[in-house]
């Protein structure tokens, strides 16, 4: 289908989800958070997508925030929908079940940075700057920044991010787990596409069954985050690609993994 702030492409079972609004800086509009949830609902439905490498065009920006002139005319009632239905996307992306590799070029403040940490993995360039800079317009984050900053950087660097709204270099938010790798701006789209094709290769049902024991798991108690690994291995017990990793363990040989 057609996206007018959207790029998509295919790079084998890799997916490429590329915000195009770089005279914006990428900036999230209501048209592009709705089709970011067409997008993503794609790629969940889509059997030989295994793995989404999401982006932002131009160079500048990963995302540079919310479109601060759609925020300007919100009343209460539009704020609320518009923090939900950003959350909702947030929630999705999270729960995709396929690995979802953000790469992060330039700017991710606001809404970039928590489109970024719903992201399985972030990999910024040197360039990278992230933030939380809502305060400065008399707004706290509204899409789940408060919540994912906190469980990936702790309470002490969730509250200094929020309640100053000063970005952060990616040396630092690689130092807080924000990003787990900082490469040369010219190495990234190399190391995202070495990622997201090691993460292809793999077995889907043992990746998603990671993703939902981390993602679910860790939101519960520790025995039903262990009760919840154990169902999920047990599932990845019943695939024929346990039975192809394993046998080629012993074989000697690279696995080549179905989907089955």
């Amino acid at each position: 289908m057609g996206y007018q702030n959207l790029l998509i492409e295919n790079r084998g079972p890799v997916r490429r989800i590329i915000i195009n609004r770089p005279e914006k800086l990428n900036a999230l509009n209501h048209v592009t958070v709705n089709e970011l949830h067409l997008a993503f609902d794609q790629a969940a439905a889509e059997d030989d997508v295994r793995v989404v490498v999401l982006a932002g065009a131009g160079g500048k920006a990963f995302v540079a925030g919310a479109d601060i002139s759609e925020l300007n005319g919100l009343s209460p009632v539009d704020a609320l929908a518009f923090s939900r239905r950003g959350q909702a996307l947030m929630l999705k992306i999270e729960h995709l079940g396929k690995p979802v590799i953000a790469a992060i070029g330039g700017y991710a403040l606001g809404g970039g940075m928590e489109l970024a940490m719903s992201c399985h993995l972030r990999i910024g360039s040197e360039k990278a700057r992230l933030g939380q800079p809502e305060i400065a317009l008399g707004l706290i984050p509204g899409f789940g920044g408060t919540q994912r900053l906190l469980r990936l950087a702790g309470r002490a660097a969730a509250l200094e991010l929020c309640l100053l709204g000063d970005p952060i270099d990616a040396t630092r938010a690689h130092v807080l787990g924000v990003l787990n790798q900082v490469v040369p701006t010219e190495a990234l789209e190399e190391t995202v596409n070495a990622l997201a094709d090691r993460l292809a290769a793999s077995a889907p049902h043992a990746l998603r069954g990671v993703l939902d024991a981390v993602i679910v798991g860790g939101e519960c108690g520790l025995q039903q985050g262990l009760d919840y690994e154990t169902q999920a291995f047990a599932v990845c017990a019943s695939t024929e690609d346990m039975r192809e990793g394993t046998a080629a363990f012993l074989e000697r040989r690279k696995a080549a993994f179905s989907g089955r």
